[in-house]
């Protein structure tokens, strides 16, 4: 049976890195996050229906991963965000949120969360929009908030970039023991 483990958080805590990282380390697939594809081919210049494209689209190629590890006889693949990362974006920046991220929330299982924390330096790049850390912490928070509040295991991932590593493979791990 094919284990779905999320890595979500603020931007610029680490996801896309760990994604990777335990892809590499579990020899399977990773699922990137759309919304990077999706703006770098548009401009950082977004608005609400936009954030409905970048849901779809995530969707989209959520599936298409899931997929093609299913074909493979994967046990595990990673993903770089999802519908909750959806909905932290559009309620943060536009105070509503899409019915159809709604409704994905409902529809989509998993079976581990990982939560980037805020203790990485800020990496400037093109899409990031949040470098203070008083901003990102409240981020932090709200998907804390989430975590609490669904039933889906889920751990806190801090540290260095080794020690995040380690913090996740060990969560992982104990998720396949089980």
């Amino acid at each position: 049976m094919l284990k779905k483990i999320v890595i979500i958080g603020p931007e610029s805590t680490g996801k896309s890195t760990l994604c990777e990282q335990l892809a590499n380390h579990y020899n399977t697939l990773w699922c990137p996050e759309y919304a990077r594809e999706y703006l770098l081919k548009r401009g950082n210049t977004y608005n609400y229906e936009d954030l409905l494209n970048i849901a779809r689209g995530q969707v989209a190629l959520e599936d298409k991963i899931t997929k093609s590890a299913i074909r493979n006889l994967q046990s595990e693949i990673f993903i770089d965000t999802d519908m909750y990362v959806m909905k932290v974006w559009c309620e943060f920046v536009f105070n509503k949120c899409h019915r159809y991220v709604l409704d994905q929330l409902k529809k989509r299982k998993y079976d581990l969360y990982l939560l980037c924390n805020t203790d990485l330096p800020w990496v400037k790049d093109e899409l990031r929009e949040y470098p203070d850390l008083h901003t990102r912490q409240k981020l932090y928070h709200i998907f804390k908030d989430i975590m609490l509040g669904q039933p889906v295991p889920w751990v806190d991932i801090n540290g260095n970039n080794e020690e995040r590593l380690q913090k996740a493979v060990a969560a992982v791990d104990m998720l396949l023991k089980n």
